[in-house]
């Protein structure tokens, strides 16, 4: 039955397209996913997360669910600054923004459409968040797996090590990551720290917002998601056991239906 189930999904996403969104000086590397783009009704941002890119398994397996069970949807992925194919040498949150807000008019613009959503992994759920906090919120609706509220404490306790955190406090510029290897500088850790999602409010989004969270996430804190969705009255599902990437492909197929319902609502 599984195996029926990817086959029709392979069918439903008859086009995968690789394209550089050329605007404002940047090139913000993409990839459209979509059944026909003369039907297109809405659009879905996957933003991924910090060390990622755009061609994940999470990016491709969201993009085949929703385009077979949502008829019209569309699917953008693109590469953060400095992830991926994206030529940038610097990562630096104001970039972070000026690709979202691109990416938002580009879908907007290309397929004349009003409803766009958004679906945000980790990092990519602390930028979700931090440009609804600063710019308002653009999207229909909002998901967020393990989103890294607390992005600074999550680099510099579980990822950046002691001796690589004391050449950026000395200026100097180290390789973090993981899928691939992205320069930070004290200028980009000093941003993020005085960027804390957890001491702003969401009230007004709350909504339009879902959370997924893993139990056993060994990189980011379920319990902050727990406060901050109780703090702010965002529906939170928690998904028992699953670790901050959801290997597990059941508990990713748990969290993936919890998001595109959330959507379909």
């Amino acid at each position: 039955m599984s195996h029926g189930k990817i086959l029709v999904e392979k069918r439903q996403v008859s086009m995968e397209r690789y394209f550089d969104i050329n605007e404002q000086g940047c090139s913000i590397r993409s990839k459209l996913y979509c059944a026909d783009p003369a039907a297109v009704k809405r659009v879905a941002l996957y933003c991924h997360g910090f060390g990622s890119y755009k061609e994940t398994k999470s990016a491709e397996t969201f993009a085949h669910r929703i385009i077979a069970k949502w008829k019209g949807t569309a699917v953008i992925a693109f590469d953060w600054p400095c992830h991926g194919a994206d030529a940038r040498k610097s990562l630096l949150l104001e970039d972070c923004d000026t690709y979202l807000r691109i990416v938002v008019e580009y879908a907007k613009q290309r397929f004349e459409v009003e409803d766009v959503y958004a679906y945000g992994a980790s990092f990519g759920g602390y930028l979700l968040l931090k440009y609804l906090s600063e710019h308002g919120n653009p999207f229909r609706k909002v998901a967020l797996r393990c989103p890294a509220l607390a992005m600074y404490d999550t680099l510099t306790s579980s990822i950046i090590g002691e001796d690589d955190l004391r050449k950026i406090e000395s200026g100097k510029v180290v390789l973090v990551g993981f899928d691939r290897q992205v320069k930070v500088s004290k200028h980009f850790l000093d941003n993020l720290r005085e960027f804390d999602v957890r001491e702003r409010e969401y009230f007004d989004f709350a909504d339009d917002i879902l959370i997924v969270h893993g139990t056993a996430d060994e990189l980011v804190s379920f319990e902050a998601s727990k406060e901050f969705a109780d703090a702010n009255v965002i529906e939170l599902v928690a998904v028992e056991g699953a670790d901050h990437r959801f290997h597990d492909p059941k508990k990713m197929d748990t969290a993936l239906a919890c998001i595109i319902d959330f959507f379909m609502k």
